[in-house]
């Protein structure tokens, strides 16, 4: 079983590994690699950044809500909602600007909001951990499952970054106009 001290030591193994070779990359990089899904590297730190706060505020309030969180509309009161956050994903790129946010700003927002989430985790009521919110699609998502999936979510962004930066398929590659 992967323990809450193993989490945190992999987010700040990751981010000891992953940060030097994100500053090393130009801001020409940066903003002209996309992904399939139109995404720049600039744009996929900034869906790094939302996730940890829309995970930060999961988190948080989760260990202290009265009943369990939720994500569909007219629930039951009492019931914690927390909107639906996968479905506007683009919406949050787009509204924030990440394309033509400055580079170190947003790599050092992205490795000291993680630390954040470290502490976050850290400083967890263990006794919550089974508290659970359903998601938009009905599936219960104990604070435990948001805590050990976090990692998952992050290296899969992060592994993004790598194959555009690697990738022979120019393909996903253009410029932005």
């Amino acid at each position: 079983m992967v323990t809450v001290n193993n989490i945190i030591n992999d987010i700040i193994e990751t981010i000891n590994r992953e940060e030097p070779f994100l500053r090393s990359l130009s801001e020409e990089i940066v903003s002209m690699r996309f992904n399939h899904q139109n995404r720049s590297i600039k744009m996929l730190i900034g869906h790094l950044i939302d996730s940890a706060s829309n995970n930060h505020q999961r988190m948080v309030r989760l260990q202290y809500a009265p009943r369990c969180g939720h994500s569909m509309p007219n629930t039951e009161m009492g019931m914690l909602v927390f909107p639906d956050y996968t479905q506007d994903n683009d919406l949050w790129l787009q509204l924030q600007d990440y394309q033509h946010e400055d580079w170190d700003t947003l790599l050092s927002l992205w490795k000291y909001y993680n630390l954040h989430i470290c502490q976050v985790i850290r400083s967890v009521d263990e006794t919550k951990l089974n508290n659970y919110w359903l998601d938009y699609e009905g599936n219960r998502v104990t604070l435990l499952n948001m805590i050990e999936g976090y990692t998952i979510h992050l290296n899969l962004h992060l592994g993004q970054i790598h194959d555009l930066i690697s990738s022979d398929n120019k393909k996903y590659y253009y410029e932005d106009t």
